[in-house]
């Protein structure tokens, strides 16, 4: 992990409070417990393309992201990868391992530079038994979570390429995974085909089919998302649509 960046005048107290107050985790706490929260957050910052954790490491830190895209990811020995999830600003990650004890189930990159506060399990373990509002919600994202890796194997089994990958282009737009509100998405065709498990040259000629449609537009490093309802139409009926 990068060196913590606390001394930074833009973290301060208020500052962090102000931070954490929006996040949609913590932002009900009452003003007491947020600000016991705000002595255990750690800013930092990490470089694109750095490893904040790794698969099999012990889970002694659960991340809040301020800013930036993380890729949670895992690896095969011959190589490949398989892109799990992208977590972006006011959406936490490493809860699992933190709340079992067990090591990390995936590989935790930065996929943009970031700003994060890093929680120590140490003192959050019982913060959060004595935050029963707040126990609730991490209840409730684990349950969502389970929810999209349920949906995610349905559309490995049961979707073709077309479904799959109109799945994914719907999914990271619903989270809002995409600049300036304008259905832009920050990814590249690399990524977007290891997060459907399909290669990129099978990517890039079903892109290059729907562009033809005017469903999306290609740009360097990014996908832009014209016509959302053809794209759930061609999810939901599981149709060729090459």
């Amino acid at each position: 992990m990068p060196q913590d960046k606390t001394g930074d005048p833009r973290h301060s107290a208020g500052n962090k409070l102000s931070v954490l107050r929006k996040h949609p985790i913590f932002a009900d706490l009452e003003p007491e417990a947020l600000d016991q929260l705000c002595r255990y957050a750690k800013h930092t910052t990490v470089k694109r393309g750095a490893t904040i954790a790794a698969k099999g490491d012990p889970g002694n830190n659960l991340f809040a992201v301020i800013s930036g895209t993380v890729k949670i990811s895992s690896s095969s020995p011959d190589g490949r990868n398989a892109i799990l999830n992208l977590i972006g600003p006011g959406e936490i990650f490493g809860e699992i391992a933190v709340l079992d004890g067990a090591p990390r189930s995936a590989d935790a990159t930065a996929n943009t530079n970031c700003e994060l506060y890093v929680i120590d399990r140490r003192d959050f373990l019982p913060f959060v038994k004595s935050q029963p509002a707040l126990a609730m919600k991490f209840i409730e994202l684990l349950c969502a979570r389970l929810r999209w890796t349920s949906q995610q194997v349905e559309q490995v089994i049961l979707q073709n390429l077309p479904g799959r990958l109109a799945s994914a282009l719907l999914g990271l737009t619903e989270e809002r995974k995409f600049d300036s509100g304008s259905g832009t998405l920050a990814i590249t065709q690399q990524e977007i085909s290891e997060m459907v498990g399909m290669t990129r040259e099978s990517i890039n000629k079903q892109l290059r089919v729907w562009a033809g449609r005017n469903w999306v537009r290609l740009e360097h490093g990014a996908i832009v998302v014209l016509d959302t309802d053809a794209l759930r139409e061609l999810a939901e009926s599981g149709l060729d649509g090459a």
